[in-house]
């Protein structure tokens, strides 16, 4: 072979090499292999997240999961069990500390309980190093300083403050006495407020502490008011010292996401990853067939010129690449593809009483349509009304009537998507007739788009009750133009109660929806509340010690446009 051949082949092989390589990608809850719960009724769960960067890989640990995930990228997770660590324990806390990663859990139930360490948490192999933490607590949170002290936080009640204290390096038992750092304060914060729009008078509870530290200043964020509402966010605190005095941050909630298909953004880790950039791991809420019905939810962080940290949830459960990058910003998040199935016709081959067709398409996690039998066989089609281009799909399976606990073997789901043009003629376009993942949440990326008007999945084995789904999301472009802007927009502030505003815009009929972004400042509009079908929206979460700034946001099918009317309401 003459080198020019050589070279052009190395070429080709690199070009063909890169092309294979694909850009990790996610949608959000996260379609991991969530455990049935050991209790009835059946259900799944997940929640208090903790991520933690080791050796430039990634660990989940979450509550009830019986085990933890593993990820080189942060989107393709394998699930890891262990015999040493109380997985039935709520809240695992987990930090990096003399090359290895140290576990604690909740034990408020217990006089005292165990921290443990492993070195090599592939193997699910783990060792106790504190056989008897002398503090009976819930929701802990461990940091290691950059000056080598160790501090834990913890706290979870609607009376009681969060904690912070002291740790010795090598005992791990408190060497101060506890600190309460931080308490709720519903007077004055809406974000607090319980319910799912912040309406509740109710205490709410304060939990789930985490401290990230960021140019010499001490975050502590904390989650309230309560982790079945969509309100479930996460506020922050900040100091000079690990253990205060704390004030509050100007930016809060800090992670806020009410509205949309996965709500919630509370009890939550903040972390970077190996490039150096920060992100937000987080509790997403579903409690329908219990309160703790709960996935998790993945986003990023940023700190902003003022060293202001917010949780960036715009769009937030469309599909969003995972940058393998060092300096993301808020540019590497906007959606590639829009959605395409929001209240699309779609027509089954059966129903049960009560869960309609309409509900696979109505962007709400916590409805569904369900077939009457689990049977192979049982469809679902939806018609996107026009050719679309189709980059991405997310099945996501509601598992009604289930009777599963725990984990165990058959537990997945097969099925065939297919797509078509008229209605008649059906090509495959996704095969998962051989899967034995456990993916309830399942996203299919398409290695090539294809352009089709109908989709057609069909179940071929459902592992327990009927074959239901909320939602078919589907992804991609359409081909008409985007929706003009939301004109006339006006702000009602509550006179009674200034955490409460009332907005109304102009909006296009052509637009699926509006992003509601408003924030402290012109310049910093960090919060996000996506809304679908309407003109009008009620926010309950503001603080009524501030005055903010809004803008509206217009997208549908074809992209986004931009609200450029900032109003601000004193």
């Amino acid at each position: 072979m003459t080198n020019k051949l050589y070279l052009a082949a190395l070429l080709l092989a690199g070009l063909t090499a890169f092309a294979q390589q694909k850009t990790p990608v996610i949608c959000n809850p996260l379609n991991l292999s969530y455990r049935f719960c050991l209790d009835a009724p059946s259900r799944r769960e997940a929640a208090d997240p903790v991520i933690v960067t080791y050796k430039d890989e990634y660990y989940i640990f979450a509550s009830k999961s019986g085990g933890y995930w593993h990820s080189t990228n942060l989107a393709d997770w394998n699930f890891i069990t262990s015999p040493d660590l109380p997985f039935e324990d709520y809240a695992p806390a987990a930090v990096v500390m003399d090359d290895a990663i140290y576990f604690l859990a909740s034990t408020q139930d217990s006089p005292s309980s165990k921290i443990f360490k492993s070195s090599n948490p592939k193997s699910g192999k783990w060792q106790v190093v504190n056989e008897g933490f002398p503090i009976p607590l819930t929701d802990p949170d461990l940091f290691l300083d950059d000056d080598g002290r160790l501090y834990m936080y913890y706290g979870c009640s609607n009376i009681n403050p969060i904690y912070g204290v002291e740790l010795d390096r090598k005992t791990l038992n408190p060497i101060s006495k506890p600190v309460a750092c931080m308490n709720e304060d519903t007077d004055h914060n809406g974000w607090e407020r319980p319910g799912d729009t912040n309406k509740s008078k109710d205490k709410p509870w304060t939990e789930g502490a985490w401290m990230t530290k960021f140019n010499n200043k001490y975050y502590l964020q904390y989650a309230t008011p309560g982790t079945e509402y969509r309100s479930y966010s996460d506020g922050m605190y900040v100091a000079d010292n690990p253990l205060g005095p704390f004030t509050l941050m100007k930016n809060n909630p800090f992670s806020y996401r009410p509205g949309g298909f996965a709500t919630g953004t509370g009890h939550s880790a903040t972390f970077k990853d190996k490039y150096g950039n920060y992100w937000h791991i987080t509790t997403t809420t579903i409690s329908v067939k219990h309160n703790f019905e709960r996935r998790l939810s993945l986003f990023p962080a940023f700190f902003n010129t003022n060293d202001a940290i917010y949780t960036y949830t715009g769009y937030g459960d469309y599909p969003m690449v995972i940058p393998q990058k060092k300096g993301i910003t808020e540019a590497d998040f906007v959606p590639q593809w829009m959605l395409l199935s929001y209240n699309k016709p779609v027509t089954v081959s059966s129903n049960s009483d009560g869960y309609e067709a309409k509900l696979a398409a109505d962007e709400n996690i916590r409805t569904y349509w369900s077939a009457a039998t689990g049977n192979k066989g049982e469809w679902l089609s939806i018609d996107l009304t026009e050719k679309s281009t189709i980059n991405a799909l997310q099945l996501n399976l509601a598992e009604n009537k289930t009777t599963i606990q725990g984990r165990k073997e058959g537990i997945y789901y097969q099925y065939i998507v297919e797509y078509s043009e008229d209605g008649k003629n059906w090509k495959i376009l996704v095969d998962k007739s051989k899967n034995t993942v456990d993916a309830p949440h399942d996203l299919s990326i398409l290695d090539k788009a294809v352009k089709a008007r109908y989709l057609k999945v069909t179940n071929l084995h459902t592992p327990s009750g009927t074959f239901a789904i909320s939602d078919f999301r589907v992804f991609g472009k359409g081909n008409g133009k985007k929706p003009s802007m939301a004109t006339g927009l006006t702000i009602e502030r509550n006179a009674q109660d200034r955490c409460s505003v009332l907005l109304k815009w102009k909006g296009d009929t052509k637009a699926t929806g509006y992003n509601i972004r408003f924030g402290r400042t012109p310049d910093e509009l960090f919060q996000n509340f996506q809304v679908y079908g309407t003109d009008t929206l009620e926010i309950n979460s503001l603080s009524n010690q501030w005055d903010y700034y809004f803008v509206v946001d217009s997208f549908n099918e074809n992209g986004i446009t931009k609200g450029t009317d900032i109003k601000k309401i004193d």
